[in-house]
């Protein structure tokens, strides 16, 4: 999911600071390109660490900057197909939970989230089961898989990726840990 890379990429560094092409403002000039962009290969870019090279520079025809290439690192955000993510609900509509998963959102169908039926409480902004009283709702932590990805390099807020909770081990942290402990009661009382 997150990934340190090292990248290549062209800066142009305005003439004003073209006495000072020092990795600090190199890294600048990267952070303010790229940081929150999509690239196909590599995610999302959340932050551009360090600087480790910077080449000699070029001057275009008719342009004011000269334009450096430089080599730095990287931290990326890139979900894989089939990835157990952990997040926190950010928002519950009648459809399903939205989990926070990093830098972007994923959606937790309603129908992806438990074998039980769960309905849509608008006044708590909650999804509850009738059958088991398990509710869930914005601030509680989930653990899921990521079962679709349609990533826009364009408009990353417009990127989908759904989530499934309906597998063995995955859910809201509180259910798991009532699993959990309800096997192992059993356990300590089928020894007994």
């Amino acid at each position: 999911m997150y990934k340190r890379v090292t990248l290549r990429d062209t800066v142009e560094v305005p003439p004003e600071h073209l006495a000072d092409v020092t990795p600090d403002l190199v890294k600048k000039l990267l952070q303010d390109k790229l940081e929150g962009r999509v690239d196909e290969d590599v995610g999302s870019v959340v932050s551009v660490i360090d600087v480790r090279d910077i080449g000699e520079g070029a001057v275009l025809h008719n342009e004011p900057g000269v334009y450096y290439e430089a080599e730095f690192d990287a931290l990326t955000f890139d979900p894989q197909m089939q990835e157990v993510v952990d997040g926190e609900i950010v928002e519950v509509v009648s459809f399903g939970a939205f989990v926070g998963i990093g830098p972007v959102d994923g959606l937790l169908h309603v129908s992806q989230i438990s074998e039980e039926y769960l309905a849509y409480d608008e006044e708590n902004q909650q999804l509850a089961s009738r059958e088991s009283n398990q509710t869930l709702g914005t601030g509680d932590s989930v653990r899921a898989r990521i079962v679709t990805k349609s990533i826009d390099e364009r408009n990353p807020r417009d990127s989908k990726i759904g989530l499934t909770a309906k597998q063995i081990g995955l859910g809201k942290h509180g259910w798991l840990k009532a699993q959990r402990e309800k096997r192992q009661s059993q356990a300590e009382a089928g020894d007994n």
